[in-house]
């Protein structure tokens, strides 16, 4: 049942999926977050690959949404690293980049990104 006022989430049952953006974008992060927040979800964020890993050991997410360019660790770089870790390694990656690239992952999404591109990855490998 759901409370009076409470909203019901398409294409979420139960617990809301989690989700981590990781991006130095400071205003793409914030905004990601906002929007998958306005969806339900449960959303953290990083500015780099390095506070992703941390976050992502801390409380693993269901989802990573990478931005690939970023400073102190790339989006390959914290994939590589993501694939050794055992805890980590099943978690799907949706990767957001403005440049083609190689790099295995559930699902891309070209930058700039269009708000109903990402909803339909996150929904659909969440």
């Amino acid at each position: 049942m759901v409370a009076q006022g409470a909203k019901r989430w398409p294409g979420l049952v139960g617990e809301a999926k989690r989700v981590l953006v990781v991006d130095d974008d400071r205003e793409l992060r914030e905004a990601l977050v906002e929007l998958l927040e306005g969806e339900g979800y449960h959303v953290s964020s990083a500015g780099d690959g390095r506070q992703a890993l941390t976050k992502a050991s801390a409380r693993r997410p269901d989802v990573i949404l990478l931005d690939l360019m970023m400073p102190v660790m790339s989006g390959w770089q914290f994939r590589a690293a993501q694939v050794r870790d055992p805890a980590l390694s099943s978690i799907p990656v949706i990767v957001m980049s403005a440049t083609s690239n190689d790099l295995p992952a559930a699902a891309t999404v070209s930058k700039p990104c269009r708000i109903e591109d990402v909803l339909e990855a996150v929904r659909r490998v969440a």
